[in-house]
């Protein structure tokens, strides 16, 4: 049986990528130089990256540097099995306690996803959800915790491809930046984020706490109904 050619641009591509991941960024001549193409030729697979959200060129220097996006082709790839396994005793004993759902979520490209949950371990849950789900960053308390406390660059490049969505999760992306910057900060200072949403025709509320070593690893998020909980006003205009 005769091999499969390769796809020589998608080779070409993966190649640039590998560069701009061992460096703080690039400029065409030094990828051209390391992959051994035509500047010609890389300008237009850095261009094509820059398309797609994996890469982006800094204006300030003219480099270009990979987009927070790229984590998101390792969603396959279980590195934080870790977390999940330090996680899950600790959140099932406070679920006991606490009763209300909890969950533990990480970054995933754009979007929070839960690693473990008590979603089907307590009577209060309104939906029931399992390891893998997604959430979206902005309109979640999970999320939100998530970007008040990641670094600023982090924050930033996360806060740029969100508002390149169409998607409805994403809408407060495209709202006044300095308006999403102010209600992070309020956050970061209190230390916690909150949200609500209404859910089966009951009104859902959750806090998000970011849980850390040195930097933000994971968000742990606690679900219950607003009554319960005391709103500090950060959530922006629809």
């Amino acid at each position: 049986m005769e091999s499969t050619r390769p796809i020589r641009a998608l080779t070409r591509g993966l190649d640039a990528l590998t560069v701009l991941n061992l460096r703080d960024g690039a400029t065409v001549s030094e990828v051209a130089q390391e992959i051994r193409l035509p500047r010609t030729t890389v300008y237009r697979i850095l261009e094509t990256l820059c398309d797609a959200g994996f890469v982006f060129r800094d204006s300030t220097d003219d480099r270009y540097r990979l987009t927070i996006l790229v984590r998101a082709l390792s969603n396959g790839f279980d590195d934080e099995a870790w977390m999940t396994q330090i996680a899950k005793p600790r959140i099932h004993e406070l679920g006991r306690e606490l009763v209300w759902p909890i969950s533990v979520a990480s970054l995933s490209g754009t979007a929070m996803v839960v690693r473990e949950t008590t979603d089907h371990g307590t009577p209060l849950a309104i939906e029931r959800y399992s390891a893998g789900f997604s959430i979206p960053l902005l309109n979640t308390a999970t999320g939100r915790a998530y970007l008040a406390f990641c670094p600023s660059a982090q924050r930033d490049t996360l806060l740029e491809l969100l508002a390149r969505s169409n998607k409805e999760d994403d809408k407060l992306a495209r709202a006044p930046r300095a308006d999403v910057q102010r209600m992070l900060a309020d956050i970061k200072l209190q230390g916690y984020a909150t949200s609500s949403r209404t859910r089966r025709l009951v009104e859902e509320g959750s806090i998000g706490v970011p849980v850390a070593t040195t930097a933000v690893a994971f968000v742990l998020g606690v679900f219950l109904l607003p009554l319960c909980l005391e709103t500090r006003g950060e959530q922006l205009p629809g």
